[in-house]
């Protein structure tokens, strides 16, 4: 590890080195082209700009080298008597002092200003991480909250001597902690699935899986709340190759999605069709519906629409984000007014059943 950190300072210092050479060779270039049309004295500012540039990229420490180094090559190459380092007039060395001059605190400004720069991207990048920790315990406090509240209400009924239960009333409250217990395991991994996704892209194990297994598995998670989706199968639907689990959470965020925003006495339609080689799964709500300006909004981490309630904001992120990994997507389609609420359609690649399973 030693040896890694001074080869990497040695490569640093070899390319700060070699930028300098560089600048300073390309201005000697170009005062070399404009001899013909300005006083060659007047030229030699053009070497306060390789001064700055190397301020600029490697610091001070090699932008005073710079300097000086390009005081001697002009003083070499264009004052004269040429390619020696006398001067035959006296305001030549007042110039070469004042370029040097110049260039020493023109190059300490410009690392100054540089510095600067780096300081304030420092404080906007706390700031941002201040105000994502913040969005993050303001969205997930209320989902957090509720199911808390719910098992402990539910564990004291269960804990109270002076309350006498029937057998039937016990169940129901470990019915009820049991479906809040699963909906802080979802909200936990919710926040790391979205860790995953935002590192990068996610990293999925693809298995060939009929759609109807998948939403199976996704009602089961949902507890007693699947009584109320109602489900329509097209004829010879193939089968998809995705990664079960990421699918899974796909399906029960859009669906726990539709069961919020539904009336506990509405159901939650899902439409499973086929056409054109992919399968679109549509899941329809009987909410509010959704403002055109919230179609897109909704599926960024922690933002919900304008007609949403509290809630973490992560579900439909999460859901596009393992959607698209998977060869699919998800969108908002547009409710037309006599039916009301709102259709989120997940569409998949759909393979052939006779193509997928060899003989």
């Amino acid at each position: 590890m030693q040896s890694e950190g001074l080869n990497g300072g040695w490569g640093k210092r070899g390319a700060g080195i070699a930028f300098s050479i560089g600048a300073v060779a390309v201005v000697t270039g170009a005062v070399y082209a404009l001899r013909p049309i300005a006083p060659v004295v007047s030229l030699g500012v053009l070497y306060v700009l390789a001064v700055v540039a190397v301020a600029v990229v490697s610091g001070l420490a090699y932008a005073i080298p710079v300097s000086v180094g390009s005081m001697l090559a002009f003083n070499f190459l264009f004052l004269p008597p040429v390619h020696t380092f006398a001067l035959r007039e006296s305001e030549n060395w007042v110039a070469l002092v004042v370029y040097l001059i110049v260039g020493v605190v023109v190059g300490e400004l410009a690392t100054r200003s540089r510095r600067l720069a780096r300081q304030a991207v420092e404080a906007e990048t706390l700031r941002q991480a201040d105000a994502v920790k913040t969005a993050v315990l303001h969205a997930v406090s209320h989902d957090l909250r509720s199911p808390l509240t719910a098992i402990r209400a539910a564990s004291e009924g269960l804990d109270s001597p002076s309350v006498e239960l029937r057998a039937g009333e016990r169940e129901e409250l470990f019915e009820t902690i049991r479906i809040e217990v699963h909906r802080l395991e979802r909200l936990v991994n919710n926040l790391l699935d979205l860790s995953r996704l935002e590192a990068g892209p996610a990293r999925r194990t693809p298995e060939l899986w009929t759609v109807d297994a998948l939403l199976a598995s996704a009602l089961e998670q949902l507890g007693r709340e699947a009584d109320r989706v109602e489900i329509h199968f097209a004829a010879d639907l193939g089968l998809v190759r995705v990664d079960g689990r990421q699918l899974n959470r796909v399906l029960v965020n859009l669906l726990e999605n539709a069961l919020k925003f539904s009336s506990p006495s509405d159901p939650v339609d899902v439409t499973v069709e086929a056409d054109s080689g992919r399968i679109a799964v549509r899941v329809r709500d009987r909410g509010p519906g959704i403002a055109e300006a919230d179609r897109e909004r909704i599926f960024d981490p922690f933002e919900r629409g304008s007609n949403a309630g509290p809630g973490s904001g992560l579900g439909l992120a999460i859901a596009r984000g393992f959607a698209e990994a998977n060869g699919g997507r998800v969108w908002v389609e547009v409710a037309s007014d006599s039916t009301g609420g709102s259709t989120f359609v997940l569409e998949l690649p759909e393979i052939e059943e006779a193509a997928a399973v060899p003989f």
